[in-house]
């Protein structure tokens, strides 16, 4: 599909294993076991997606299809449960030839409905009558234009970028299998290191149209995914404008998330300070910053627009960040304030923990924390502890 010719290869196959922004919202997802129907002959893993890379672009595809969510411990999410993100449901799905679409959760609390084209992703869910907006990276239709006629990459091509892969992800041969009645192929990776809670990515594409039909991810020693979004009945062919352009209700509240292309420079434009003295020196709140956590070394130390300080320790998925900024005056609770708590030797922090990690969120001596990582509750209290 042309909208999947517009990346770099790289880019390419790492879609392919990690899938859509779902994703981005970030989404995630999970792929079930085969349904009795055709599967394609064996073949290379590289082949496989040289050949997916390749397929003729279909105009547009309708489907039916399964979101399930597992991430979240039933009550972790007070007042949630009813979004169709938190509990999971069914829906459809509109994709036009260019890469415009829609996806509809629908459950007895309201439908949620997330639409994108080339410059912005919303989510609308009714269950709180909110939207969630992001900025795209910025492209031009000139360019799209130029990637359409584009010669797909080569086996050479895909060969080196699963090298690339292959230094951090254990990839699986690709395994003929069937998707809501077409035959597809699906392949797995798993971390080669640190992962911390992750056990691995999955996802299974149409052997003849290419198209990504399920996807998944599962958190370490399970067999059932954390997330699911899955294709239970799928056609090809031109889609109306009508069933992507949709708009949320008037009164909507719009919450926006900012820009995906984001750097180190905040909206104002006021640059990362770097290094735990300069950032020391230039906060307006105490920083704590030990020099590792729960075995962990400290790998940076930054102020992000003038007012957040970010601490990082260990690497890849297995590490910790630790999100600094002033308490507010009032002492009132941050966004996680509505979330179960835990006690921090005689403070008092609330904790969401999911299968994939667990994020804490405490104030102490005039400064806020967020901590988060791909680690059990335990661990988690244990490094928010040698902070405090």
């Amino acid at each position: 599909m042309s909208y999947l010719r517009r990346l770099s290869t790289r880019s390419l196959i790492l879609l392919l294993l990690a899938l859509t922004g779902l994703a981005a919202a970030g989404a995630a997802i999970a792929v079930a076991a085969g349904g009795g129907g055709p599967t394609p002959p064996p073949k290379p893993l590289d082949q496989a997606i040289v050949d997916a890379l390749g397929a003729k672009q279909p105009d547009g595809v309708t489907a039916r299809i399964t979101f399930t969510n597992k991430l979240f411990p039933s009550g972790a999410l007070i007042g949630q449960v009813g979004s169709a993100l938190m509990s999971g449901a069914s829906g459809r799905l509109w994709l036009t030839g260019d890469g415009y679409g829609r996806i509809e959760l629908q459950s007895n609390a309201g439908d949620v409905q997330i639409v994108w084209n080339d410059t912005e992703l919303s989510v609308y869910d009714a269950s709180s009558n909110t939207v969630y907006r992001s900025t795209l990276p910025a492209g031009s239709s000139s360019d799209s234009s130029a990637s359409d006629n584009s010669t797909p990459p080569t086996l050479a091509d895909v060969d080196k970028a699963l090298t690339d892969i292959g230094v951090h992800w254990a990839l699986s041969d690709a395994q003929p299998t069937d998707v809501a009645g077409q035959a597809a192929y699906s392949v797995t990776a798993s971390p080669k290191h640190d992962g911390g809670l992750l056990g691995q990515l999955e996802l299974a594409w149409d052997a003849v149209q290419g198209t990504p039909l399920r996807a998944g991810i599962y958190a370490q020693g399970s067999t059932d995914p954390v997330l699911q979004l899955e294709v239970t009945d799928i056609a090809y062919g031109a889609v109306p404008s009508s069933d992507i352009e949709i708009a949320p209700p008037s009164d909507a509240k719009v919450v926006e998330l900012g820009s995906s292309t984001q750097s180190d420079q905040s909206s104002s434009g006021t640059p990362a300070v770097t290094g735990l003295d300069a950032v020391t020196a230039a906060a307006d709140f105490p920083v704590v910053a030990p020099d590792s956590l729960v075995g962990l070394p400290r790998k940076d130390v930054r102020l992000v627009g003038g007012d957040t300080v970010l601490v990082f320790y260990g690497e890849g998925l297995g590490g910790l960040a630790l999100v600094e900024r002033k308490a507010e005056a009032s002492g009132s609770g941050g966004q996680l304030s509505s979330l179960p708590t835990v006690s921090l030797d005689g403070l008092t922090a609330n904790e969401l923990a999911t299968q994939l990690g667990t994020v804490l969120e405490w104030q102490t001596g005039g400064t806020s924390f967020v901590l988060a990582g791909s680690l059990p509750p335990a661990a988690a209290e244990t490094a928010a502890r040698a902070v405090k």
